[in-house]
């Protein structure tokens, strides 16, 4: 007996509409319709809830810069934002290729482990003799690299073919950012001097580790290099391969003309230095990024060069005379950040210090005539009283009293009321100065350091001073900067309208700092001051640094903030030292030796396009390619 199909077969399914009247017909195929409906929704649901989207491989991002490369080159590129820029993707540091980092000895000592699979953009292998070779070469004061500074004193030795040992002469907590140099490959290097170091190709022909590798340059009729094309390096060591399948670099002599093209939509992106730019991309392609740098900007007081700024009252209170947000919103845009101390928020369990300068202007009046001074119409003036200088006794090393009092005070220093060979000094200086008074009629050349007769007229002719009015004045330099220069105007004009007087001056930064800095040749200087992912105030702040080339350019002294900051610095427990900066941040804020002011974005706009950016505080510019092998212009759906 034949067994019975109860499924319709595939002719009878054909007939099926035949047999269905009108309504029929209707009603099975709107039923039909919602089933297979249900059945897609249905599955796609599945596929949604079951995947998610990733950034897939492919697309490119072109870049537009101001400048031009020179030395693609970590030994030499800390000069050039370009050149920063270019190493950071093209070369990896020796912590991205480290394996392990061990310190020892109490921080004196540190071991680093390789990877192993980390391979040069020409196929060698990336080993201990290139770390060691490049140390060696940033240390060697023929190759004149700017980065030696920052090296010296650190003795780097071999422990096999992929482990390093540093040993330094002390302990230092922020030696780990030090690790972060890039490492050149010595089996090109090698060969070639320290005179052609700068003058060869290889500084333009790069051959590194890092995520991209360079597949062509551009130059035009001059040689400038107008455009540079970087492709992915297929054997990157890390597992995450770079999504980017290019990032090309086109080149601007001018920021005008680096805006001009992103206005035509000629690049992905850009940086932008001047405020004025800002504005013109608030509605266009772009995604603003103001990324956080721990780098601040103040206005540093020079006690040696006017007397006015020994007083910390008066320092105290041109703090509470300045209106930080009102620099911050006109001149910067509100691209920037206030602050109060070297120590920046967002950096080293950063907590606010205990007190702080708020725009006050009646506190700063306070102070300003708790320091003796006087509101003469609408400007604050010293008055001094008439003085009569009376010396009449011979005065010498050992010597005593009122008059020793007074010669102090005429020649400056110390006032102890005792001659000592401090003051003995002074008063050669004095008479060196008035020579043909003092010693041309006793025959002498030099400074006895003996106040008899002829000295004696000369001061009473000198210390004696009609009452006078000296206006609360100071003189400022800063840098031929519009942005710098907007800021000293700004300043000028709060301060002018307290009753202080301002005289600026602006000068080139390589003239700046031969000529002022260098000498601490200032009244007051507006200046910035760069820090590292590991703060360490001691070169800025320690009493050692008051002189070039240390960089105490307040000239501050505090014995107990000295202590503080030399603890720090060597200790390894972090807690320690959030501690003693905590503690140091509020003994410098209480003695005012500068006026805090702001600490600025660094302002970056990107294609909207572009995906995978990190918006986390970056210690340099250039570290906004830290992340680079992580952005992305493809999307899938993955399971």
């Amino acid at each position: 007996m034949k067994k019975r199909n109860k499924w319709p077969t595939e002719k009878q399914w054909t007939q099926l509409l035949r047999v269905l009247n009108k309504k029929e017909k209707t009603a099975f195929l709107t039923l039909l319709s919602l089933a297979l409906i249900s059945a897609a929704a249905l599955a796609i649901t599945f596929y949604f809830k079951n995947t998610e989207i990733k950034p897939a491989r492919g697309g490119t991002y072109l870049e537009g810069m101001f400048g031009s490369p020179r030395f693609i080159n970590p030994i030499y590129a800390q000069s050039s934002d370009v050149d920063r820029d270019l190493v950071e993707i093209i070369f990896s540091s020796l912590t991205d290729i480290a394996q392990d980092i061990k310190v020892k000895d109490d921080g004196a000592t540190y071991e680093v482990t390789l990877k192993e699979n980390v391979l040069w953009h020409d196929g060698e292998n990336l080993t201990a003799d290139d770390v060691i070779f490049t140390i060696k070469t940033i240390q060697n004061p023929d190759y004149k690299s700017p980065l030696r500074g920052s090296y010296l004193g650190i003795e780097a030795e071999k422990i096999s073919d992929y482990a390093v040992r540093f040993k330094l002469k002390n302990a230092y907590s922020g030696f780990l950012e030090r690790l972060n140099f890039k490492i050149i490959p010595r089996h090109i290097w090698q060969d070639i001097s320290p005179q052609n170091f700068l003058l060869t190709n290889y500084n333009l022909k790069p051959v590194g580790s890092g995520p991209y590798r360079l597949k062509k340059i551009e130059q035009n009729g001059s040689n400038s290099i107008t455009a540079l094309e970087l492709v992915r390096f297929k054997n990157y060591f890390e597992l995450q391969k770079p999504y980017l399948a290019e990032i090309s670099f086109r080149f601007f002599e001018k920021e005008e003309d680096l805006v001009s093209a992103a206005k035509k939509g000629e690049i992905d992106g850009f940086s932008a230095a001047q405020p004025n730019h800002f504005k013109l991309f608030a509605k266009s392609k772009f995604t603003e990024y103001s990324l956080a740098l721990p780098r601040y900007f103040a206005v540093f007081f020079n006690p040696d060069k006017s007397r006015f700024l020994t007083d910390s009252n008066i320092r105290q209170a041109l703090n509470y005379a300045t209106d930080k947000k009102e620099i911050i919103e006109n001149v910067l845009l509100n691209r920037a950040t206030s602050v109060d101390s070297p120590m920046l928020p967002g950096t080293y369990s950063y907590e606010m210090p205990a007190a702080i300068y708020e725009f006050n202007p009646e506190k700063a009046t306070t102070l300003f005539t708790k320091a003796g001074l006087e509101k003469v119409g609408s400007q604050w003036v010293q008055i001094t009283k008439a003085v009569q200088a009376a010396f009449k006794s011979e005065l010498n090393v050992g010597s005593r009293g009122s008059e020793v009092t007074a010669l102090q005070t005429c020649l400056g220093g110390k006032v102890t009321g005792y001659f000592g060979e401090e003051t003995k000094a002074a008063v050669i200086l004095f008479q060196e100065k008035y020579k043909e008074a003092i010693l041309t009629p006793s025959g002498l050349t030099k400074g006895t350091g003996t106040v008899g007769k002829s000295t004696r007229t000369k001061l009473n002719a000198i210390c004696s001073q009609s009452p006078k009015e000296t206006p609360l004045k100071f003189s400022l330099i800063t840098v031929q900067d519009p942005i710098l220069e907007a800021v000293a105007v700004q300043l000028k004009n709060q301060w002018q309208n307290l009753g202080i007087e301002i005289a600026i001056t602006t000068y080139p930064v390589s003239q700046l700092e031969k000529d002022f800095i260098k000498p601490r040749n200032y009244e007051m200087l507006l200046f910035g001051e760069v820090l590292e992912a590991i703060p360490d105030p001691f070169p800025f702040w320690h009493s050692s640094q008051v002189k070039d080339p240390g960089l105490n350019l307040a000239k501050y002294e505090n014995a107990k903030a000295d202590k503080l900051l030399e603890t720090a610095r060597v200790s390894q427990d972090a807690q320690i030292r959030a501690e003693k900066y905590q503690e140091f941040q509020n003994i410098l804020i209480n003695d005012a030796p500068s006026l805090f002011l702001y600490s600025p974005d660094f302002v970056y706009f990107v294609s909207k396009n572009i995906k995978g950016l990190s918006t986390a505080m970056i210690v340099d510019p250039s570290k906004r390619f830290a992340n680079i092998a992580n952005w992305y212009t493809k999307q899938k759906r993955a399971w």
